[in-house]
């Protein structure tokens, strides 16, 4: 059975890479030559979205054909889907939010999982039930960087991957807070470059947002 993380240096998806793509596969041939450039561009984690019918095939493309991806399934709301991502090869899941019934199946799954949250009892309720890793969603609209800086005094053991609205300007702010292990965005795979199968414009993008931590700066 594939370990879900690489490696015990990375313990969590938050510790993978700064940046964890954010992908809506149209066309399943896409999946895996768009894994292999973000790959490249030093952003191993990836997540693909469950918003399209292909997209539980790009998984197990991935999964298959690429094994130094770690790839993730997205968007994921029902325990019946949490099964079904298991089945195609994911490595990890990322809920836009959470239910008993669905963290229930998550821990059940044996792959690391990202809950997502917009408010602080979520945030207090997911850390009573053990779980301090989540996803921050919608960022921009449920407050951004102000928001998170708030929570990190009362509840420094939560972290977060803050997704939604972040993009090559703002994702360096995120970054540099203290309860931020990694923010999510699609920018590095912009709809004309993956019509145009240009790989090169994505792993270009992609090795641009991987050094965003260490650069403190912006990429286009």
């Amino acid at each position: 059975m594939t370990s879900p993380l690489p490696s015990s240096s990375a313990a969590s998806v938050l510790d993978l890479a700064p940046v964890v793509p954010v992908l809506v596969v149209e066309d399943v041939a896409d999946a895996v030559p768009l894994a292999r450039a973000l790959v490249a561009g030093g952003l191993p984690a990836i997540e693909v979205t469950l918003r399209t019918p292909v997209a539980l095939d790009a998984v197990r493309a991935i999964s298959g054909v690429v094994p130094e991806a770690v790839v993730g399934a997205g968007t994921v709301i029902t325990p019946a889907q949490v099964t079904a991502c298991g089945e195609a090869g994911a490595r990890f899941l990322v809920s836009p939010g959470w239910t008993e019934a669905l963290l229930t199946a998550m821990r059940a799954s044996g792959v690391p999982f990202l809950p997502g949250v917009s408010t602080t009892s979520e945030v207090v309720a997911l850390l009573e039930r053990g779980v301090r890793d989540m996803k921050f969603f919608p960022a921009q609209a449920a407050g951004g960087t102000a928001y998170l800086r708030s929570l990190a005094g009362p509840l420094p053991q939560a972290r977060f991957c803050p997704t939604g609205g972040i993009g090559p300007d703002n994702a360096p702010e995120y970054l540099a807070l203290p309860n931020v292990g990694c923010v999510g965005g699609s920018w590095m795979v912009p709809a004309d470059a993956v019509a145009a199968r240009d790989w090169t414009r994505v792993e270009r993008l992609a090795r641009a947002a991987s050094d965003l931590r260490a650069a403190g700066g912006t990429c286009r």
